[in-house]
């Protein structure tokens, strides 16, 4: 029988399980300071043509949402999503119970836009009793977005420029970029994404690892503390090695598209 439920509900692709066979009795550091995180690192700069990007890697997809905006975020700004956003109304309140407000606008079948960006920008910034209000500080959409369309390329060009012209970082979820890369629809690539957004993930567990997602920060210097703010957020794994294989297995060759494409 087929289930559709979601998109993992089987195990992982059977080189990662190789991997991690073969390697099972390995003595490796903990905490991702290990060869295989090493090595996932270095195959997910060149894919991104990015030498100089900080990459980590954390389990799930709330666990990395909530990270991520809480590390950029300072106590008394928001993050501006889509109202269908996943961090809207799918991960328990967990950017709330972060202390901070998600800013919703609303989309386009699930898609921000750059003018709709500006405009919530505006009227906070114009607004006579702004200092009393929560700041946009940041924005947040998916790729694809939880409706399942695409961002064309002009979009998020449109939106990246917005965003760093107002100083807001861009942070795109990709706990299922690789099918967004993957589709005959789209015209994106994974060296796109890095040179558009300020941070992005990209997704493992619905693209055929156990779990796991690899957060990229292309300039480093816009988290600089973020394995500290990982930890005191419960989001770093011990056998960090269990993360790295997957991604080293995953960037191993064109692996990570091709099993989008048939996903």
């Amino acid at each position: 029988m087929l289930y559709f439920q979601s998109d993992y509900l089987e195990g992982c692709d059977p080189s990662i399980l190789a991997l991690m066979n073969q390697t099972n009795l390995d003595q490796t550091p903990g905490y991702g300071e290990d060869p295989w995180c090493d090595l996932a690192r270095e195959r997910i700069r060149e894919a991104i043509g990015l030498p100089e990007a900080a990459v980590y890697f954390l389990v799930g997809g709330t666990q990395t949402n909530s990270t991520v905006i809480r590390g950029i975020l300072r106590n008394y700004e928001g993050v501006i999503s889509a109202e269908t956003g996943h961090v809207c109304g799918h991960e328990g309140g967990a950017i709330e119970a972060t202390g901070h407000k998600v800013l919703t606008l609303p989309g386009t079948d699930g898609k921000l836009s750059a003018e709709r960006i500006e405009a919530c920008w505006r009227a906070y910034a114009e607004d006579e009793a702004c200092s009393h209000l929560v700041r946009p500080g940041m924005v947040y959409l998916s790729h694809p977005t939880e409706l399942g369309s695409l961002y064309k390329k002009a979009e998020l060009e449109a939106i990246s420029a917005v965003c760093r012209r107002l100083g807001l970082p861009l942070f795109i979820d990709g706990a299922r970029l690789g099918y967004g890369l993957a589709s005959r629809e789209s015209d994106l690539t994974l060296a796109d994404i890095a040179r558009l957004a300020d941070v992005f993930y990209i997704g493992g567990t619905k693209v055929g690892a156990l779990f796991g997602e690899a957060v990229v920060v292309p300039n480093p210097a816009l988290l600089p503390h973020f394995f500290t703010t990982m930890k005191q957020s419960g989001a770093v794994l011990a056998k960090g090695r269990l993360l790295g294989i997957q991604f080293a297995a995953l960037f191993d060759g064109n692996r990570y598209l091709s099993i989008s494409a048939h996903a």
